[in-house]
């Protein structure tokens, strides 16, 4: 019983002490084979030579201390080997299993190390080959991403860019004078009579189509095509080469705008006629106050 370890024999003592209301280490004492103080040393010997004469049970020390059959014939054979002792007979349900056990004990005093060169019967064992690290179920590089936080990026650099547009507008303003013209006189109009500059495009428009037309539903199906865009053009990516036809359509609309705004404001003389502004000069009183 001493081969066992040291939590089984703490575990059967336990048991053992609590049913039979005696302290543990007593009953541990007796299990691993140690003699009590009161008792003389002689009086173990006989004892060890009726035991081994008699027999082992074990199925009664396994029903008794409360340890498995399997565990009291293992720790039995090792200490057998190691003390270079004979086997004891088993007795009970499974002295068939350990018969071969006497043989074993009488023969010659190498035997015990013949038998060590193995393990004992019916034990298996295991080798382990190798240690191999276990990788991470999930990756931990992140895939890089075309998007970036609105704060900082987006907003530290709209932040800049209104700072610059704001000491441009200061300066411009104090460098260059904008002047009302004088008061109205509907006894002296001017001719021609143009609207601010962002307005021309749809004066232009005028020369071509109905008022109707140019003045209320080309820039009422304008206006709504542009508050449709977001619900019409739902594609998720930012590269100019997935957003051909968005970058199409924003170029024409831009550039037919721009050509419109250009010809209001340069090629329009008298009358709104049509006229060369290195010809005939520019006929755009707000820009020539702006030149003068």
């Amino acid at each position: 019983m001493a081969d066992l370890p040291e939590h089984l024999l703490k575990r059967a003592a336990e048991a053992r002490a609590k049913a039979e209301g005696v302290p543990v280490e007593q009953v541990l004492a007796e299990m691993k084979g140690e003699a009590p103080a009161a008792a003389a040393p002689a009086a173990a010997a006989p004892a060890a030579a009726a035991s081994q004469g008699a027999g082992r049970d074990l199925d009664a020390d396994s029903a008794k201390f409360g340890v498995p059959r399997p565990l009291l014939e293992r720790a039995m054979l090792a200490r057998a080997r190691r003390d270079g002792t004979p086997v004891p007979q088993l007795v009970g349900a499974g002295a068939p299993a350990a018969a071969a056990a006497p043989a074993a004990s009488a023969a010659p005093a190498a035997a015990p190390k013949a038998a060590s060169a193995g393990p004992p019967p019916g034990v298996r064992t295991q080798r382990l080959l190798t240690v191999v690290k276990a990788n991470a179920i999930q990756g931990t590089t992140r895939e890089p991403q075309d998007k970036v936080n609105v704060w900082p990026h987006l907003l530290a650099i709209e932040f800049v860019a209104l700072i610059s547009m704001l000491a441009f507008l200061t300066l411009l303003s104090a460098l260059v004078d904008a002047p009302l013209l004088e008061f109205a006189n509907f006894n002296q109009q001017p001719n021609p009579s143009k609207a601010p500059w962002y307005f021309l495009g749809l004066q232009e428009m005028l020369a071509y189509f109905d008022p109707m037309l140019a003045g209320v539903l080309i820039p009422g199906f304008g206006l709504a095509a542009l508050a449709f865009i977001p619900y019409v053009d739902r594609n998720p990516s930012v590269r100019p080469s997935d957003r051909k036809l968005a970058i199409s359509l924003y170029t024409v609309f831009f550039v037919g705008a721009s050509i419109l705004t250009i010809f209001g404001s340069f090629f329009r003389g008298p009358g709104f006629n049509f006229t060369f502004p290195w010809r005939d000069g520019i006929f755009f009183d707000d820009l020539l106050t702006i030149l003068e």
